[in-house]
């Protein structure tokens, strides 16, 4: 008889994990607020309060919302003053967004390795990257997990970098009692659906710096300034702004997200304890500076030679069977298609960068390594659950590698 789901045995569990997105009466009261106010784009009351509001999360001096994470990213590129010519040094185990805002900014990303255990970017293989023209570097917090702030900033310090946090999975994360976003030059998020702070779309931009957020302001507004005229346009600049219903969301999010946080912190450490009983799979680890992690991912390290060599596309799918909603997550940037082609899919690429950057396989193999053979995600949702979806988790594997004879 089989035990394994995947063989037709039962699964651990059948019901659905948390629900996302989680929202109330004060999301609903306040979408009506927003609707009566009657201001729904520009000047909208709930824009400029979320700002304030995300900034003292944030502990930076400012926030500047806008459309998405994306277009974050982009704003703070046009703002730093990087473009044409310039290189942009970032991981390759992030979303797409990442490099693609690079390359909307006329500038060319270049890939540094990630660090084998906290698959954030590894300073050291960042430092082998720099060339004279080498402008920016754009540390991904990965999972909701900080990147190595020390190392990063003493690169930049050394080569006169600008630094960019992409914090869209990090909403409150913390660098040694500080939180992501304005341990550098500034720090972008994104309030997309599946972030743990979402409105279906939007972004922003935090900074400690006065100057620079004039500049992304006016870069997110169509070139504006402040108390300038309407048709008063000083930089060539479009429309990023975000909407007053997002913000009204976000608004009523913010009250929630401290609570979810916490619940997602005792789930990630009830977890750990049972998977470190059962063998075989662990959670991604921590750099030493880190005192607080988002959980945006919870990212399982899958260690295959403890089940007999199984393929982790196997367990995974062993593990859906089991009713446990995991995926493989990223693949290395550079193998995507659109990086094959570039010649073909960017002029600028073509005019001004080819034969100068390598996206062949091989050049981040720790990433390669991760992608292929470690790395397992179960998503924000799931650590809002109940200990027992966390026991149900644990049990899975603990199963699988039981009977790991009838994946083979």
């Amino acid at each position: 008889m089989a035990h394994l789901a995947l063989r037709g045995g039962s699964p651990v569990r059948t019901e659905p994990f948390h629900p996302w997105p989680v929202f109330d009466d004060r999301d609903k009261q306040a979408l009506i607020q927003e609707l009566e106010a009657g201001r729904w784009g520009i000047g909208s009351p709930s824009i400029e309060a979320f700002e304030k509001r995300f900034a003292g999360f944030c502990q930076a001096r400012h926030a500047v919302a806008c459309t998405n994470g994306t277009d974050a990213i982009y704003i703070a590129l046009q703002a730093l003053g990087i473009g044409a010519g310039d290189e942009v040094i970032i991981p390759p185990y992030t979303f797409m967004a990442t490099a693609v805002a690079v390359f909307m900014a006329n500038a060319i990303p270049v890939f540094a390795d990630i660090d084998p255990v906290t698959y954030n970017i590894d300073p050291e293989s960042a430092a082998a990257q720099v060339t004279p023209r080498t402008k920016a570097i754009i540390p991904v917090h990965i999972a909701g997990n900080p990147a190595d702030m020390d190392g990063i900033l003493a690169l930049a310090q050394k080569h006169n970098l600008k630094v960019i946090e992409d914090a869209a999975q990090a909403h409150g994360a913390a660098w040694k009692g500080r939180r992501v976003g304005a341990l550098g030059d500034c720090g972008t998020f994104s309030f997309q659906s599946s972030k743990n702070l979402a409105s279906g779309e939007g972004g922003a931009i935090v900074t400690n710096e006065d100057g620079l957020a004039e500049r992304l302001r006016s870069f997110t507004n169509c070139g504006r300034v402040r108390n300038g005229l309407w048709y008063e346009h000083h930089e060539v600049a479009g429309n990023h702004r975000l909407g007053g219903f997002q913000a009204a969301l976000l608004l009523a999010g913010l009250e929630r997200v401290e609570e979810q946080m916490k619940r997602r912190e005792e789930n990630v450490c009830y977890l750990t304890g049972l998977l470190n009983s059962v063998g075989g799979v662990t959670l991604a680890g921590t750099h030493a500076g880190t005192t607080r992690h988002a959980y945006h991912l919870g990212i399982l390290r899958y260690h295959q030679e403890e089940f007999k060599g199984l393929p982790k596309k196997r367990f995974i799918e062993a593990m859906q069977k089991e009713g446990i909603d995991c995926s493989s997550g990223y693949i290395p940037l550079y193998e995507f298609h659109f990086f094959r082609h570039l010649a073909e899919k960017l002029s600028t690429y073509k005019a001004l960068y080819e034969g100068r950057v390598n996206y062949r396989s091989g050049i981040c193999p720790v990433c390669e390594r991760v992608c292929a053979e470690e790395a397992v995600w179960l998503t924000q949702n799931v650590f809002l659950g109940s200990k027992k979806d966390m026991e149900d988790i644990a049990e899975a594997v603990r199963k699988i590698k039981t009977y790991v004879d009838e994946a083979l």
